[in-house]
């Protein structure tokens, strides 16, 4: 009997809408398990599909294929999918109606599920648990400033992910809306004292995982100095102590991408990745850095889990609905026509 192969821990990305011959070497790659698409890698529904078939031939083992398809300004794919609304005008776009927002966002969550998995992809990195702050790369991609709503809302959205059978990730922990620097492109630093960040920004994180709805969750590249000196991506404190064991979750941890400003002071790539391992991510991204990526697999020192194995592959998709027959899925029918009510 042939020994199933783990799940490899690094998360790349390709340049294209077809995959090059470097792209299939890489894929085939033990250190590889995931691959996250852009909008660069989008055509039509139907060479996405496609795609997303060679990418899971080209792996030999299966492989987690995500998106970042929040809505709002982080939507992937546009043209012949659902617009979805930014999660920070759901209340609005509901005439500040809390139940009528709720049944929004939990139809948001179908139909981004369902759209997505009908080209072949497992997850959408949503939803965005930050509170809507100082923060302008988070902005409307927060469903609110205050707590108690981000919670509600999110979990509705949750549920309409889960209903359509996809895996929700919560980002960015532990909050990055109170921070105005942009990880993408600049160290992020907040100086707030712990009790605060912790009475405030972590409330949504807490809560959904009590309610067991969050499956993986993807850290902030910020740094928060008076709980540690690193980043919490690469934070045993952070993603051990606090999150894995204070707050009980068991789900995927995600790297943030490691090729973003906010991961520049642990060193190169294979610097980062180790680091972000050690500290306790199960995925690494490592996207927009060919070279980097190259560098992570032919030099970095990672391990294949088996219980980090065992925890990315139950994120895989379990809804095997194809794009050409979603107009005849009641689910989507139905999330549509709300949808179709509010914009």
């Amino acid at each position: 009997m042939t020994k199933k192969r783990l799940t490899g821990s690094v998360m790349m990305d390709i340049a294209g809408t077809e995959l090059t011959s470097e792209d299939k070497e890489l894929l085939a790659n033990p250190k590889v398990g995931g691959l996250i698409l852009f909008s660069r890698n989008y055509q039509s529904p139907k060479q996405i599909s496609e795609l997303c078939q060679q990418i899971r031939l080209a792996a030999q083992t299966p492989i987690l294929l995500a998106v970042d398809h929040e809505g709002g300004r982080v939507q992937r794919f546009r043209e012949q999918f659902s617009a979805i609304p930014a999660m920070g005008d759901i209340y609005s776009l509901s005439g500040n109606k809390i139940a009528v927002a709720e049944q929004l966002a939990f139809h948001c969550g179908v139909l981004i599920a369902l759209e997505m998995q009908s080209v072949g992809i497992d997850i959408s990195f949503a939803p965005v648990l930050d509170i809507n702050g100082i923060s302008d790369v988070i902005g409307d991609r927060a469903f609110s400033a205050e707590p108690q709503q981000v919670k509600i809302l999110a979990k509705s959205l949750i549920q309409g992910m889960n209903k359509a059978g996809m895996a929700a990730t919560g980002k960015h922990f532990p909050g990055h809306g109170s921070v105005k620097a942009d990880s993408h492109i600049a160290a992020a630093i907040d100086g707030r004292n712990k009790s605060e960040i912790f009475g405030y920004d972590i409330k949504p994180f807490q809560q959904l995982i009590d309610d067991d709805l969050l499956s993986a969750m993807m850290p902030a590249h910020v740094i928060y100095p008076d709980v540690d000196q690193h980043s919490v991506g690469f934070s045993r404190y952070w993603l051990q102590e606090i999150l894995r064991k204070q707050l009980g979750f068991n789900g995927v941890i995600f790297s943030d991408d490691l090729s973003m400003e906010g991961a520049a002071g642990i060193g190169g790539y294979v610097e980062r990745t180790e680091a972000a391992q050690q500290a306790g991510c199960d995925m690494l991204l490592v996207c927009n850095n060919r070279a980097g990526l190259i560098e992570v697999l032919d030099r970095a020192n990672l391990t294949l889990e088996q219980a980090s194995s065992q925890r990315i592959q139950k994120l895989l998709a379990s809804n095997q609905i194809s794009y050409d027959k979603l107009a005849q899925n009641p689910l989507w029918q139905e999330a549509k026509k709300i949808l179709s009510q509010f914009c």
